[in-house]
């Protein structure tokens, strides 16, 4: 009786399934190294590369687990100058928040204001005194980035103010979607504050007259509107409009 020979794949079956295991070990690998300490072998992809893969969509925390839990909240308010007027604060967290909420599938766009803002502080606590108020004057003429980290530098050089300078662009260029999602195209300049705000400490949990901690905040200036390459302002004016009117009604 003839033996039965197994068909082989199709050229373009065999293309799939290496791209797919290539795709699938690219993404192991990044993961290990976003969640394990640092060590040399992280600079094999680099800081840059790894953060612009993982955030936002892959990004993850350990710190919903003892010994230190997550025990504050973040927020990320944001407003503008548009027209020559100055408008109202805007909170992108709480909107963010809002499409999670009664959400069996939860969208991971939904936490994106709250690690901008919890990057942004750690960036923040980390300068000295004297940085902190550099970041509170205006930036956003011409190389407005650059021209502040020079302040900041002159002031202490030992400081990595490259770091701060870096959470500052991020945050800056988030703000700057949710400024022309909520204003339109007419946004001159915008301001944004990112706080944290500590839950009631565990020891006082029963304690019926406990307050929460006052709000901790990381003040800046006006800045100049920040766009990068590759971002969708279309898509994210659609998606964030739509749920701050829907938070409206």
């Amino acid at each position: 009786m003839k033996e039965r020979t197994r068909p082989r794949r199709r050229l373009y079956i065999r293309v799939i399934m290496c791209a797919a295991a290539l795709v699938t070990a690219w993404h192991v690998f990044a993961s290990f190294l976003w969640i394990a300490p640092w060590a040399p072998i992280r600079e094999l992809v680099g800081q840059q590369t790894l953060s612009s893969y993982m955030i936002p969509m892959f990004g993850q925390s350990w710190s919903v687990f003892a010994p230190e839990p997550v025990n504050g909240d973040y927020r990320f308010e944001v407003r503008a100058i548009v027209d020559g007027e100055e408008t109202e604060w805007v909170s992108a967290s709480d909107v963010e928040l809002s499409m999670i909420q009664y959400n069996l599938f939860t969208p991971r766009a939904g936490i994106a204001a709250m690690d901008v803002s919890s990057q942004f502080k750690g960036a923040w606590g980390d300068l000295t005194t004297e940085q902190q108020e550099i970041a509170e004057l205006n930036y956003f003429k011409a190389e407005w980035e650059q021209r502040m980290a020079d302040a900041m530098i002159e002031l202490d050089d030992t400081t990595d103010v490259s770091s701060y300078i870096e959470q500052e662009h991020r945050a800056t260029a988030y703000a700057t979607q949710v400024a022309f999602a909520v204003w339109g195209d007419d946004v001159e300049r915008l301001q944004y504050r990112a706080t944290r705000q500590n839950v009631i400490p565990f020891n006082d949990r029963h304690d019926p007259d406990a307050e929460r901690p006052g709000i901790q905040y990381s003040p800046t200036g006006w800045r100049g509107l920040v766009v990068n390459d590759g971002q969708s302002e279309d898509a994210f004016t659609d998606v964030f409009r739509a749920q701050h009117e829907r938070m409206g009604e």
